[in-house]
C-alpha cells in the first residue's frame, strides 16, 4: 500500500526496547514451536504431490481458513509501521487504503473469482492466456509480478521486520532474516500452499489479538477517543529551529483536515478524487488480480466458502483504522518530540534519518506502552506477520513461476518434475533474499522507501486495466491487451525512473524534479495511466479480429453462464502437458534410503492409487458430500476444477449475499462519519 513509503531507518538505537526479560522471550519461543507444530501437522495430514494439492491445496478450504489467510498475507511488519507511522505525520486519511479493501474483497468473491474458477486457472497469466489466447502476456505478466514481489514486497517486509527483529533480540539485520527464513523455509518447501495457510490462519488471530492490546494500552494511556480529538491538532515538536533554518508550520503542525478522509482535491496529501478512484484502481490489482490473494480464492472449497473468506477479510480490515492508525496518532502526543521530529539534528538522533521518524511510532507504543507478556505477544504479532508475508510471496511466486515460465521452457515436464521444480525455486528464492539483504543495509533507507513507492503505484494501473477489460469486454483481443499493458508499463517507468533519479523533496531538502513529474500526485497519475491504458487496449482490439465466443465461455462477464462448451485457445498444448504430467515420472531403479525420506518429506512418494482426473475427483468428492450429479452441473462447463455451489444450501447462500451486502453498508458508514 502507498502509505508505506516513509524512510526507516537503520538506526534504532534510540529506541530502548530490547526484550531482555524472560517472559518477553518465553512468549515469543512458545509462539515459534506453535507455528512449528501446526506446520508440520498440516505436512502430516495433507497430500502434495501434484500441481493442485501443492499449489491450491487440493482446492478444499474453508471459508475461515481463506479469510484468515487473505489477512495475513495482507498484513507485515510494514503495514503496521506504515499505518501507523502516515497516521502520526497526517491524521486519518491513511485509513482510506483499509476501508476501499472491503469493497474489493466484494468484487473478488462475487465477480472476479467465479470467472478464474470456471476458467480451471492456478495463476493469473495462465487466466490471460485462456482468455487470449498466445503466450507473451502470460509470459510478461509472470515476469512483472516476479519483480514485484521480489523488489517491493519482499524488500519492504525484510527491511522493517528484519530491523525490527534485530532491535528486540539483540540480532542484526542478516543474522535475524537468515533465521527467520530457515524457519519458514523447513515447512514451506515441504508442505507448499497448504502449510501456508494453516500457519497465516495462526498469524492472522495473533496479529488481530496483538493490535487489541496495543489500541486499548494507547487509547487507555491518551485518556479515551475525546482526548485523542482534542490533544493531537497540539501534538506540536519542541525544537523547529536548526542554525539560520526554521521549519515552516505546514511540516510541523498537524493537518486541520487530521480527522477527515476526503481532503482538498489540491492542496491534500491524499486528494479525495484520488481517494475515491485512484484508490480502487491500485486495489483491483490488490485484491484482485495479484495471485497472492486470488490463489487463496481458488483454493476455495465451493463458491460459498470463497464468498465467506472475502467476506471475513472484509470485516478484518475494518479494524486497523482503529488498531494501528489511530494508535499512531496517539503515539505522536505521547512522543512528540521523537515521533514529530522535523529539524535534521533532532530525526537523526532519534531514529537514524534526516527527514522523519515516524515510521517508528508503533514501535514506540509497543516498548512503552506494553508490560511484560503483552509486550511478547505483540512482538510474536510482528513476527508473524512477517512469516505470513514472506511465506505467501514465496510460495505465489514458485507457482507463477512453475506454471507460467518453467511450463513454457519445458512444456514436456512431468507432474514429479513440476513439484521438485516449485519446491527448487523456493530454495532459490531464500537464497537470493539473504543476499538482498545487504543491499537494503547499505541503501539509504529513505531512498529505498522512494522506489518501492514508486515501483507500486506506477506500474500496476495497467495491470488492472487489462484484467477489468479482460473480464467485462469480450471484445478485446490478444493485440491490445499486449501492446496496451506495454505501453501502460513504459509510461509508468518512464515516471518512476525520473522521479527516483530526482528525490522527493521534503520540509529540510528540496528537490530539481520537473512539476510536470513530480508536481502530479501518484493517486492522479494512477488513475492518468489507467485511462490510457484502457484506452489503447480498447482502440487496439477494435482494429483487429474479435476472438470468437466459442473460445470466451466462461471467460468474460457476458458469457459468465453460458451452457456451450469452450474451446480453449490453448487446448492442443493443455493436452499434450496433461498427457505427459499423467506420467508417473518415477525414479529408475532401487531408491536409498536419503532418497525415500526426501521424497516423504517433500510428499512425492509413490501412492497405492492414481490421482483421479478432475472431472473423476469432482464426482468422488460430490458423492462424499452426498450432492446428486444434478446439484454439481456447473453452466455445462467441462471443467472438473469449478467449486460446486451446489454443496452450500440455499440459506447459507443467502447467509453470505446478507453479510456482503451488510459489509458494504458497514464500510460507507465508516466513509461517511470520518468524510
Amino acid at each position: 500500500m502507498n502509505f508505506l513509503w516513509y524512510g526507516i531507518s537503520a538506526n534504532w538505537s534510540s529506541v530502548d526496547s530490547g526484550v531482555n526479560n524472560q517472559i518477553d522471550l518465553l512468549v515469543m519461543l512458545t509462539y515459534l514451536l506453535l507455528v512449528l507444530i501446526v506446520a508440520m501437522w498440516a505436512i502430516l495430514t495433507s497430500s502434495r504431490g501434484n500441481v493442485e494439492d501443492f499449489f491450491l491445496a487440493g482446492r478444499s478450504l474453508a471459508w475461515w481458513l481463506i479469510g484468515a489467510s487473505l489477512y495475513a498475507s495482507n498484513i507485515g511488519p510494514a503495514h503496521f509501521m506504515g499505518l501507523a507511522g502516515t497516521g502520526a505525520a497526517s491524521g486519518i486519511a491513511v485509513g482510506a487504503f483499509e476501508w476501499t479493501s472491503p469493497f474489493l474483497l466484494f468484487a473478488l468473491g462475487w465477480i472476479f473469482s467465479p470467472i478464474y474458477i470456471k476458467a480451471g486457472v492456478v495463476t493469473m497469466p495462465e487466466y490471460l492466456r485462456k482468455r487470449f489466447g498466445g503466450y507473451r502476456i502470460q509470459f510478461l505478466l509472470a515476469i512483472l509480478y516476479l519483480f514485484l514481489y521480489l523488489f517491493h514486497k519482499i524488500s519492504v517486509e525484510i527491511c522493517t521486520g528484519a530491523m525490527f527483529m534485530g532491535l528486540v533480540l539483540g540480532m542484526d539485520v542478516y543474522q535475524a532474516t537468515v533465521v527467520l527464513l530457515t524457519v519458514t523455509g523447513v515447512y514451506m518447501i515441504s508442505g507448499g500452499f497448504i502449510t501456508v495457510v494453516y500457519t497465516d490462519t495462526l498469524h492472522a488471530s495473533i496479529i488481530v489479538l496483538g493490535s487489541l492490546l496495543v489500541m486499548g494500552f494507547a487509547f487507555k494511556e491518551v485518556g479515551g477517543y475525546q482526548e485523542l480529538l482534542h490533544k493531537y491538532p497540539n501534538a506540536k515538536p519542541s525544537i523547529i529551529r536548526e542554525g539560520n533554518w526554521t521549519a515552516t508550520p505546514e511540516c510541523y503542525l498537524p493537518r486541520a483536515d487530521s480527522f477527515h478522509i476526503f481532503r482538498n482535491a489540491v492542496t491534500g496529501d491524499l486528494p479525495w478524487p484520488g481517494v475515491l478512484f485512484g484508490i480502487p484502481i491500485l486495489s483491483v490489482y490488490y485484491w484482485c488480480s495479484d495471485q497472492i490473494f486470488v490463489q487463496r480464492c481458488l483454493a476455495g472449497r465451493n463458491m460459498f466458502h470463497v464468498k465467506g473468506g472475502c467476506i471475513l477479510c472484509g470485516y478484518l480490515k475494518l479494524l486497523p483504522m482503529f488498531t494501528v492508525v489511530m494508535p499512531g496518532m496517539i503515539s505522536r502526543i505521547l512522543y512528540t518530540d521523537k515521533v514529530a521530529c522535523v529539524t535534521p539534528s533532532e530525526c537523526q538522533k532519534h531514529c537514524g534519518t534526516k527527514t522523519s521518524c515516524s515510521p517508528i511510532a508503533y514501535a514506540l507504543l509497543i516498548v512503552g506502552l506494553l508490560p511484560k507478556g503483552a509486550r511478547g505477544l505483540m512482538l510474536s504479532a510482528l513476527w508473524a506477520s512477517l512469516m505470513s508475508t514472506l511465506t505467501s510471496v514465496f510460495n505465489s511466486a514458485s507457482t507463477l513461476f512453475t506454471v507460467d515460465i518453467y511450463t513454457q521452457i519445458r512444456p514436456t515436464a512431468t507432474e514429479r518434475e513440476l513439484m521438485v521444480t516449485a519446491r527448487f525455486f523456493v530454495i532459490i528464492l531464500l537464497i537470493v533474499t539473504i543476499i538482498w539483504v545487504p543491499i537494503i543495509q547499505t541503501t539509504s533507507s529513505e531512498q529505498l522507501f522512494d522506489y518501492m513507492h514508486a515501483v507500486k503505484s506506477y506500474l500496476v494501473p495497467p495491470i488492472a486495466a487489462i484484467f477489468l477489460l479482460a473480464i467485462f469486454c469480450k471484445r478485446v483481443t490478444e493485440q491490445g491487451a499486449f501492446w496496451g499493458l506495454i505501453g501502460g508499463l513504459l509510461i509508468g517507468f518512464i515516471r518512476m525512473v525520473s522521479e527516483f533519479a530526482y528525490g522527493r523533496q521534503t520540509c529540510s531538502t528540496s528537490s530539481k524534479c520537473p512539476p510536470i513529474i513530480c508536481g502530479v500526485h501518484y493517486l492522479y497519475f494512477a488513475i492518468f495511466l489507467f485511462v490510457v491504458s484502457l484506452l489503447t487496449i480498447l482502440g487496439i482490439s477494435l482494429l483487429t479480429d474479435p476472438i470468437p465466443d466459442k473460445h470466451l465461455h466462461r471467460l468474460c462477464w457476458s458469457l459468465r453462464n453460458s451452457q456451450e462448451e469452450r474451446v480453449d485457445l490453448d487446448a492442443e498444448m493443455q493436452m499434450r502437458r496433461t498427457a505427459l504430467q499423467t506420467q508417473p515420472g518415477v525414479r529408475k531403479g532401487t531408491k536409498g534410503c536419503f532418497w525415500n525420506a526426501l521424497d516423504i518429506y517433500c510428499g512425492l512418494e509413490a501412492r497405492q492409487s492414481a490421482k483421479l482426473a478432475p472431472e473423476k475427483e469432482t464426482e468422488a468428492k460430490t458423492q462424499e458430500h452426498g450432492a446428486t450429479p444434478e446439484d454439481t452441473e456447473q453452466s455445462g462447463s467441462p471443467e472438473g476444477t469449478q467449486h460446486r455451489e451446489a454443496l452450500a444450501s440455499p440459506f447459507w447462500r443467502k447467509v453470505a449475499n446478507v453479510s456482503g451486502l451488510l459489509l458494504l453498508l458497514i464500510t460507507a458508514l465508516f466513509h461517511v462519519l470520518y468524510h
